[in-house]
Parts: structure tokens; sequence; C-alpha cells
């Protein structure tokens, strides 16, 4: 059973593992922060809403 000699594939799975290992965190977490919230911009809006019937 060929399928169980792990010379052939396990070489380059590892490989591709590390690779999508290093690369995934710095992709991941560029995404996380992309806006930072001033002091200014949180306005507190103190509206009640009056339904109108």
């Amino acid at each position: 059973m060929p399928q169980l000699n792990p010379a052939p594939w396990l070489c380059y799975f590892i490989l591709v593992w590390l690779i999508l290992l290093s690369l995934a965190p710095s992709k991941i977490l560029s995404h996380t922060n992309l806006y930072e919230p001033s002091s200014e911009n949180t306005k507190t809006n103190n509206f009640m809403w009056t339904w109108p019937w």
C-alpha cells in the first residue's frame, strides 16, 4: 500500500504546514485592527426615539 509510505509526501506536507503557519498569523493580524477609534469620534448620543403612533 503506497499511501502508508511517508517518504514521498511527508516532507512536502511538513514544508507546506510550516509555510502556512509562518504566513497565516501576519495575514490574520493585519486585518484585526483596521480602525482605531479616537476619543473625539465616540460621542454619546442621548436621543430618545419617540414612535409616531
